[in-house]
């Protein structure tokens, strides 16, 4: 069996860890290197850093943060947020990002999966898709610009497109379940988990070590996840430890 990640995110705003509900009502939740070094410790398999305002200020990821996180980090990082270019993502990796993450300007230039993947290979290249669920039930809609922007496009279908186009890794994140700690939205997870052949991590809406169970259990590859380690609710050796219950492989 394959090993499933468990992985602490860290958005960050004006190079501070910040944690909202659905991308809103951002609240300070410490220092980026502290809570990565923190998480490494606890057993975390690997980090993700977002710049969550990046994209609407439309400037580049804080590189100072990605450093001084790298700095303390022995774990593979992704990073996100900003990268609109074949140099921002080179200025990332360069900075110490072992993956990075591509949202907003996926969408807008999908092209840009595939110069990213030849130029640093695919296993560096992570899309991110941000989804939520369409009015009528029907599936669930791709959402851009940190939260800001609804499109017509379809989740499912765009995971598939963004695979196929070169990312290496699906961060797959339900806006609608995004901090509110009422469990992973599992049957978008199962859907894209289904349709591609990348690995998948599930993201928003953990509260507990049963909610990452449960999104591996749907398919997932890894499970993401961010209050409920700011918060204390619970650490990254709980989760582990209730996983192995569970008959799930874990990296120790």
């Amino acid at each position: 069996m394959l090993t499933r990640r468990v992985i602490p995110c860290l958005d960050t705003r004006d190079g501070r860890v910040v944690k909202g509900v659905s991308f809103q009502a951002l609240r300070d939740a410490g220092a980026p290197a502290e809570r990565a070094r923190r998480y490494e410790e606890d057993g975390a398999d690997e980090i993700v850093l977002l710049d969550v305002t990046a994209t609407t200020d439309r400037r580049a990821h804080a590189l100072a943060t990605v450093r001084a996180v790298r700095e303390v980090l022995g774990i593979p990082l992704t990073v996100g947020g900003g990268v609109r270019t074949v140099e921002d993502a080179a200025a990332l990796l360069g900075a110490g990002a072992d993956k990075v993450a591509v949202n907003t300007a996926a969408m807008q230039t999908p092209d840009l999966l595939t110069e990213l993947a030849t130029r640093f290979g695919q296993q560096c290249i992570t899309l991110s898709v941000d989804a939520s669920a369409r009015p009528d039930g029907e599936g669930w809609s791709v959402v851009i610009r940190a939260g800001t922007e609804w499109t017509d496009r379809g989740a499912v279908d765009w995971a598939v497109e963004g695979a196929r186009l070169g990312a290496g890794e699906i961060l797959l994140t339900s806006v609608d379940r995004d901090g509110t700690l009422a469990g992973y939205d599992l049957a978008l997870t199962a859907a894209v988990a289904r349709a591609v052949r990348v690995p998948v991590v599930a993201s928003g809406g953990a509260r507990g070590a049963d909610d990452l169970v449960a999104a591996l259990r749907a398919g997932a590859d890894g499970a993401l996840a961010a209050s409920i380690f700011h918060d204390g609710v619970c650490s990254v050796q709980d989760i582990k430890q209730r996983m192995a219950e569970a008959g799930l492989e874990v990296r120790p």
